[in-house]
């Protein structure tokens, strides 16, 4: 189970007030050494969290045993091939709203193989029309969680290595 994971946002600050918004959670500072960086952190059991790193930020090996460091991209990309799904406790209509008032690109689509009936769907959400998030509110979950167990992989024709 994936519990956090680190996004890079022009705006951190702002971006990580809205992800707890669709949350139903809070936003945070972060207590590492990564100035400018948050934390939006759902309140579930789970304890899922996205950390939300400045733009520029990289996170490189330490030297030796040193664990993670962070350092700078003076030019990063303007996408990011990164994505995440994640379920959230916002409904369709409260995520579109919310992506409609940031400006950010947010549409539901379906996911599968071109041509045929998508295996499930979540609404793609573009921090900062830069990085994706697919997100899906508890009643659009279900279709994902089924397809995605071997058997059922297999069973729709997705060939394991």
């Amino acid at each position: 189970m994936i519990r956090h994971v680190s996004i890079p946002a022009r705006d951190p600050a702002h971006v990580t007030i809205v992800l707890a918004e669709i949350m139903k959670g809070r936003a945070f500072h972060f207590p590492g050494n990564v100035p400018g960086a948050y934390m939006a952190v759902s309140g579930d059991a789970a304890g899922t969290m996205i950390e939300v790193y400045p733009y520029t930020t990289t996170a490189e090996p330490g030297e030796g045993d040193a664990p993670v460091e962070t350092g700078a991209n003076p030019a990063p990309p303007a996408y990011w091939p990164f994505h995440l799904l994640m379920t959230v406790a916002s409904d369709e209509t409260e995520i579109l709203a919310i992506g409609a008032r940031e400006g950010w690109r947010t549409r539901r689509f379906g996911r599968g193989a071109p041509g045929t009936p998508p295996f499930f769907e979540v609404i793609e959400l573009w921090v900062e029309n830069s990085v994706m998030l697919e997100l899906a509110p508890e009643d659009m979950i279900a279709p994902y969680e089924r397809l995605i167990q071997m058997d059922q992989l297999e069973a729709a024709g997705i060939a394991p290595l």
